[in-house]
């Protein structure tokens, strides 16, 4: 294989042919997987090795033309997160609630259209200028590379990749490996520790670094060590309940307060040079001036008119999705994490405060918010693998529009097909969508404001300081076991960033073959789900 330097290698309309229907099958069981197991992996090195395989069977392909095929795959994965974190919240409120096709539909293409345009005007800053890690963009490079050139690198990736998609069917299809570690004593003292039984998470750990890792595991610390077990025990909180939800809101504050320092500090002094183009016909990664426009218009009208939402309401929407699709892009690219439903609840509050919306359409704002941030986060990743490959972007931005677009109308027609033949979503239902639940308990308001409030004050001033105040929210927010196993990478990748050069770079791919290897095996595991449901 080779690098391309024209667009049309690049671009090919076999890369587009193989995007769509890879991201046919990659949403429908990326829609299975967020509502039956309540995680969404990233499908990115899934796709990139689909991608690999199928164009180097097909002959004369190049490592720019995988990429593009790829983004245009994974686009759809994250479509369909944004909806199955939020959308089945209408039906666990109400049942026989009135929610039709087209309305979805209208709010998948508008998250979707957003999410793309908002990614294409904020890649340069965060991909080029930023230069964060995006650990699952560093992986999918690393995978194409390794492919191509074979040797010692290769055979670290794919025998890793084995083992690891192994242990993931051993665990997740047949029971063999728990999920999970805990510490059943300490539960006793409500001190909630554990480990995550993940290859994937460790993996993560090692390619975010010590640094981002550290404060990640530092949040967790002070959330499962302090705020709930002292603050039980010394009458703080009457009980774990409320304990939990002062540090679910003090978390959400940090990572909103971060977001505004992100917008103030890192986007705004530079908001001519990265959002200018929207008013001027000039070409920013493939969008000309129109092309922006219609992209920005276009949802008002679906959400307003489709989805009937005040327009008002669509308005502050599309503005909260501006400042959220860059915290995604932040957080995406400092941990791999993208909690795209807790953006989607940041911005409903926010337009509750100044609109009246109905129960409905509050959470088609909180899907719109998080189908753009989940779209804008996957494809920064493909967009880091075409920044470290060469790829044009130009490419890429049309791959996410078609691979975007196709996702978002399976999605929202696998949405009503599983609602159809289980009836139901929620807790101790086949299909519990636990993020869309989170977000049917905060439509009426947050848990705690004081602790929101706190959060966002202390996270907006650890950024202007230059510390990652959104890692630490998201360790005080997310379970401990998730926190503990990524910190653990985190150290392996200090032990390792210590030796030479070569042990650094060869960690890095043994840790991009883990990742590959419980993505891949995850997909098809959610494949053969999808294929035998019912």
């Amino acid at each position: 294989m080779h690098q391309a330097r024209n667009l049309k290698e690049q671009l090919t309309p076999r890369s587009l042919v193989i995007g769509v229907v890879g991201a046919l099958v990659i949403t429908t069981s990326s829609m299975y997987v967020a509502l039956r197991m309540g995680a969404l992996p990233w499908p990115t090195i899934f796709v990139a090795v689909l991608s690999m395989t199928l164009l180097r069977m097909m002959g004369n392909t190049n490592l720019n033309e995988i990429n593009t095929a790829h983004t245009a795959m994974s686009a759809g994965s994250m479509v369909a997160g944004g909806l199955a974190f939020t959308v089945p919240g209408i039906w666990m409120i109400q049942a026989d609630a009135s929610v039709s096709y087209w309305e979805v539909t209208a709010v998948a293409l508008s998250g979707a259209l957003l999410g793309m345009v908002f990614t294409a005007l904020v890649r340069y800053h965060f991909i080029v200028k930023e230069e964060l890690p995006f650990p699952m963009g560093i992986a999918a490079s690393e995978t194409v590379i390794a492919g191509d050139e074979g040797g010692l690198k290769a055979r670290l990736l794919f025998s890793s990749m084995a083992a690891t998609a192994l242990f993931t069917v051993l665990r997740d299809w047949f029971g063999k490996i728990p999920g999970a570690w805990t510490a059943k004593g300490l539960y006793a003292k409500n001190i909630f520790f554990g480990f995550w039984i993940s290859p994937m998470a460790i993996a993560i750990g090692y390619i975010i670094g010590p640094l981002f890792t550290g404060v990640w595991f530092l949040g967790a610390l002070a959330s499962y060590f302090v705020i709930i077990p002292i603050g039980v025990a010394w009458g703080w909180f009457a009980d774990v309940a409320a304990a939990t939800a002062f540090k679910d809101s003090l978390g959400i504050g940090l990572m909103v307060g971060t977001g505004i320092g992100i917008l103030f500090k890192g986007i705004l002094p530079k908001a001519k040079e990265i959002y200018g183009p929207i008013f001027r016909r000039k070409t920013i990664e493939g969008l000309n001036g129109r092309w922006t426009f219609v992209s920005i218009v276009l949802p008002v009208f679906l959400l307003t008119f489709i989805s009937g939402i005040p327009l008002a309401g669509s308005l502050l929407a599309i503005a909260g999705i501006w400042l959220t699709t860059a915290m995604a892009a932040s957080i995406t690219g400092q941990t791999g994490i993208n909690p795209m439903e807790i953006f989607g609840i940041i911005v409903l509050l926010a337009v509750r405060t100044v609109v009246a919306i109905g129960m409905k359409e509050a959470f088609f704002i909180a899907a719109v918010v998080a189908v753009a941030c989940g779209l804008a986060g996957d494809v920064l990743n493909d967009f880091k693998s075409g920044h470290i490959l060469g790829t044009d972007p130009r490419a890429q931005v049309v791959a996410e529009a078609v691979g975007g677009i196709v996702g978002a109308l399976v999605s929202a027609s696998v949405l009503f097909i599983m609602f159809k033949a289980y009836g139901t979503f929620g807790p101790g239902t086949e299909l519990p969508a636990p993020q869309a639940y989170a977000v049917s308990t905060m439509v009426g308001g947050l848990p705690n404001q004081g602790a929101f409030f706190w959060g966002f004050a202390i996270g907006f001033a650890l950024y202007m300081l230059n510390i990652p105040g959104m890692t630490l929210g998201l360790g005080i927010y997310l379970p401990m076991f998730i926190s503990t196993t990524v910190f653990a990478g985190g150290l392996l990748g200090l032990v390792f960033g210590k030796r030479d050069e070569e042990s650094k770079n060869r960690g890095t791919v043994l840790a991009s073959g883990i990742l590959g290897g419980e993505g891949v095996a995850g997909v098809l595991i959610a494949i053969i789900k999808v294929l035998t449901m019912g």
